[in-house]
């Protein structure tokens, strides 16, 4: 049995806890407090720790999935969650561009801390004012080699395809090498 750990990342609400519990085939482990700052204007409760999901993909293929709080104060958790992930996923909120820049700065941390496959996944698409893909990948700054797609974070059919698109990517990075 393999098991490959996955990180989801992005800004405060951009859906990494909804994503994870939309696929898991466990209770998500979750470490959600209510929130006592700027963030409870946007939800009630905010991951500070980390959100865990298991999903078994194949007989012999297990993803592990952890979710990193996206608030500033609890970054330091990223460096600890990212010990030994082998795909990343930066989940962006499609309808609130007031997070694309704090969205740069979370993919160049993670880029710069460990080279590792990642895609980002324009969580919100079912939204009428969610910008597309292609929009916030210019936003971002992203070159055409990233994989931007579009996402519903509660939608399991959805995540499952961010899923498999970042083992793609996994896989193809592992042929380069």
């Amino acid at each position: 049995m393999q098991t490959v750990k996955m990180v989801i990342t992005g800004a405060v609400a951009a859906g990494k806890t909804e994503f994870i519990k939309a696929i898991s085939e466990i209770d998500v482990v979750s470490t959600e407090r209510k929130a006592t700052d700027e963030t409870s204007l946007i939800k009630k409760e905010t991951t500070v720790a980390m959100d865990f999901g298991r999903i078994a993909i194949a007989d012999d293929l297990v993803l592990h999935l952890f979710g990193t709080p996206g608030q500033k104060r609890f970054d330091f958790m990223w460096e600890i969650l990212s010990e030994g992930m082998l795909g990343l996923i930066v989940l962006i909120d499609s309808t609130r561009p007031d997070t694309f820049r704090e969205t740069i700065r979370i993919i160049e941390f993670f880029t710069g801390y460990r080279k590792t496959p990642f895609i980002v996944a324009c969580n919100k698409q079912d939204l009428e004012n969610a910008w597309s893909p292609e929009d916030i990948r210019y936003s971002l700054r992203l070159s055409s080699d990233v994989k931007v797609i579009p996402c519903v974070s509660k939608d399991r059919d959805s995540v499952k395809k961010v899923l498999l698109e970042l083992l793609y990517t996994i896989l193809a990075d592992a042929e380069e090498d």
